[in-house]
């Protein structure tokens, strides 16, 4: 279902300070607070004092305008929708996933399918990159029993040789895998693991029209396979019927970096940040709208914090009719080190917000892997 909500951004700046006293009249350029109902300071104290509260922001530019303010929100949270925190992570994560259990027989026919997805892969493939390499388990030593288990460690070290080659020639068919894709083994007995990792993904480059979308992001994610016998159109459909003879686990998904900079910059463009009286709103040229402000700092990582409410007038005015209910978004854009002191405030009329979670934290192993060096991996615990 479409979302209609109109939409403003508060970018708080670097440094802010939520005002303790005043009115929205005594607001510093780009500074973000506060107010009740009657204009005066709202604190975690206070907030719930008066029917409603507003989240404010003083301007550079307020020739025949105030300061720029949201519209009316419950001090109780009665015409809210929905309060939720997405908290900003700077560094974006690539997937990892361990193969582990290999049940294979000396002499096995196995096969590994890679089905990888991405903004990228899908315009060339409609369903996904699917690539299928097929090993024969190393034989037993000569004498020992034809039924017993195969060397695990081989076994990886084979299907890594395979995964690492590409076909002849140009065909996009025969792109290599390890362009995508890292492959290590993770262990030298019957327990070893075949870890492969997500490679970074290149930056889009940067559209001519500044009235195209800049920033569209891309993400590499994939699963895997291994199956007894060769591979088979099935690949495409990768039926859950295939004999699988070892166990994928994905150890860690990929996500994107979020709250950047940039974001919040474009945020500001796209959701007409400075809600000016006069002039138009597009920002397609330079000094085509001189009333624009920015108050992003570059390299500053932001926590984003939605409150989607309803019309507060609304509630008391129309009991019953045929109209549409229109609602409004107001998204506070807080540097990380000011969050908490700005939801202390929010907490006290909204409640705790829900929350997206904590950024992964990403931890080094340096471990012997095939081939004989030693490689770092990343992996959130």
């Amino acid at each position: 279902m479409a979302d209609f909500s109109l939409t403003s951004v508060f970018v708080v700046p670097v440094g802010n300070t939520l005002p303790s006293s005043g009115s929205t009249q005594d607001l510093t350029a780009g500074q973000v607070g506060f107010f009740r109902s009657d204009y005066s300071v709202a604190t975690s104290g206070n907030i719930t004092g008066k029917p409603y509260f507003y989240v404010t922001q003083g301007r550079t530019n307020n020739y025949l305008q105030g300061s720029k303010r949201s519209d009316k929100i419950s001090s109780t949270g009665t015409n809210v929708v929905r309060y939720e925190q997405f908290t900003g992570c700077s560094t974006p994560v690539n997937q990892v996933m361990d193969i582990s259990g290999f049940n294979a027989k000396c002499g096995d026919i196995l096969t590994l399918t890679i089905r990888a997805f991405s903004s990228y892969i899908q315009t060339l493939y409609f369903n996904g990159l699917t690539r299928s390499v097929t090993v024969q388990a190393p034989c037993c030593s000569c004498g020992a029993d034809p039924c017993a288990a195969a060397d695990v460690p081989t076994l990886i070290d084979k299907f890594i040789a395979k995964l690492s080659q590409g076909g002849p020639g140009i065909n996009p068919d025969n792109l290599i895998l390890s362009n995508f894709f890292q492959f290590q083994r993770l262990g030298n007995d019957a327990n070893a693991i075949l870890r492969i990792t997500g490679k970074p993904l290149t930056k889009y480059g940067q559209p001519c029209d500044v009235a195209a979308f800049p920033f569209e992001f891309d993400r590499l994610w994939f699963r895997t396979f291994v199956y007894s016998g060769p591979a088979t159109t099935a690949d495409f459909i990768v039926a859950d019927a295939c004999n699988i003879v070892a166990t994928s686990t994905v150890s860690q998904r990929a996500d994107f970096a979020k709250g950047s900079s940039d974001e919040v910059a474009q945020l500001e463009k796209d959701y007409y940040s400075y809600q000016a009286a006069y002039l138009k709103h597009l920002n397609r040229m330079v000094g085509y709208n001189e009333n624009f402000e920015s108050w992003v700092t570059s390299g500053t990582t932001y926590d984003l914090l939605f409150i989607q409410f309803r019309d507060y007038d609304s509630a008391i005015n129309y009991k019953w009719g045929d109209y549409i209910e229109l609602d409004s978004t107001v998204i506070i854009a807080s540097p990380q080190s000011l969050t908490s002191g700005i939801t202390t405030v929010l907490n006290a009329a909204l409640g705790t917000p829900i929350n997206d979670g904590s950024c992964i934290t990403i931890t080094s192993t340096t471990t012997t892997v095939w081939p004989t060096t030693t490689m770092t991996s990343t992996l959130a615990p």
